[in-house]
């Protein structure tokens, strides 16, 4: 693959975000109603194939009810106000009515409170007695400390989610987390990520996950690149992974794991570029934060938002566009991609001619970088 000369120590490869990218209609079309965005990861099937992200402005026990019914796959953030606090409705509340200036302290200081793992438990039990499948996200850091109790819980799948997950993290303080040891000892499917490289995803595989997330510091919520240097442009990034995929496949004797972008996509033509490159499924957070029955009330933040030593991230104004059904299945009330995801999906699959995601993902793209004016 062709590298550019940065400096004449320096090569790198060029990649490309979903701005730099447009899907290319084919010479057949179909109509939307025959065109099928159904997934299924292991024994789990969704009518939608959308996730819910683990974050406070996006998901709490009711939302990811109603997120479920709606035919998606809700994934409750177990490190965040629902698992620290009996009633964090006060606390949200105050999270929204905050001003820039004091936003990140004020945060700090609310989920310095501790991890009660009574409370995962209930708020799982919340979910599984609604008859919603059940999902719950924690950081590699914390996954050996509450794991046990998330699966005696019910939970019927299992998140690892970070800034960046590697199967092989280095630390001379502490006994880091055996993923591969781990996944093989727990009965449940583990999706796991981020992911941003073809390498990185390939040894994710390995661990026998059965879905890894692909981003890194490309959401609304995340200032990692400012902080840290670091971004994955998310088309190449979702591309690279999809290709170690396919080797996997390879390799494995065809055992299929399945690609979910995760970040970088508010608006529809976003997901499905992010499809188009080689996505399974979505992980959303910003896009449904814009929900009116969303915990954040207008506003979003991830877990960055609020470390305790580094703050890698911020809240961010999102506004609340409409119902939750409204901004996955419409109608549409705006023009911006921000309303009917869903239906923004299936709309591109049958002016391209694609009948189910899988085929889709086979559609022909072009680099075409985005001019705003």
């Amino acid at each position: 693959m062709t590298e550019i000369e940065i400096g004449r120590g320096k090569r790198g490869r060029r990649a490309y975000s979903f701005d730099d990218i447009a899907v290319v209609p084919s010479r057949r079309t179909r109509d939307p109603e025959e065109v099928s965005v159904a997934w299924q990861i292991d024994a789990y099937h969704f009518d939608l194939p959308v996730i819910g992200a683990p974050m406070d402005s996006v998901m709490s026990p009711e939302t990811a009810i109603a997120f479920g019914r709606l035919g998606g796959l809700p994934v409750l953030d177990l490190e965040g106000l629902w698992t620290r606090y009996e009633d964090p409705a006060p606390l949200l509340a105050e999270i929204a009515a905050l001003g820039p200036e004091s936003a990140t302290s004020r945060m700090q200081e609310i989920y310095a409170e501790e991890i009660k793992p009574e409370l995962i438990s209930a708020r799982l039990k919340q979910i599984r007695d609604a008859g919603i499948t059940v999902a719950g996200a924690l950081s590699p850091q914390r996954t050996q400390e509450h794991w046990k109790t998330v699966v005696d819980a019910g939970g019927d799948l299992f998140v690892i989610r970070g800034t960046t997950v590697s199967a092989e993290h280095v630390s001379g303080r502490a006994e880091p987390l055996n993923l591969k040891r781990f996944i093989y000892e727990l009965d449940v499917p583990v999706i796991v990520g981020g992911a941003a490289s073809y390498t990185a995803a390939l040894h994710l595989m390995r661990t026998g996950a059965a879905g890894v997330l692909v981003g890194f510091g490309g959401g609304a919520a995340h200032t990692t690149r400012l902080t840290l240097g670091i971004h994955a442009p998310m088309a190449s990034a979702i591309a690279d992974v999809a290709a170690a995929r396919r080797d996997y496949m390879d390799e494995s004797g065809g055992r299929y794991v399945h690609v979910i972008a995760d970040g970088g996509m508010g608006r529809s033509g976003e997901i499905i570029k992010a499809v188009a490159c080689g996505a399974d499924a979505v992980m959303l957070g910003a896009a449904l934060a814009r929900a009116t029955e969303a915990p954040g009330r207008g506003y979003h933040w991830g877990p960055e938002a609020h470390h305790q030593q580094l703050p890698r991230g911020e809240r961010v104004a999102v506004g609340a566009l409409g119902s939750l059904e409204e901004i996955l299945l419409g109608p549409g009330r705006v023009a911006d991609g921000t309303t009917n995801l869903i239906g923004a999906l299936k709309r591109a699959m049958a002016t391209t001619g694609y009948s189910d995601l899988k085929e889709f993902q086979r559609v022909e793209v072009v680099v075409a970088p985005y001019q705003r004016s």
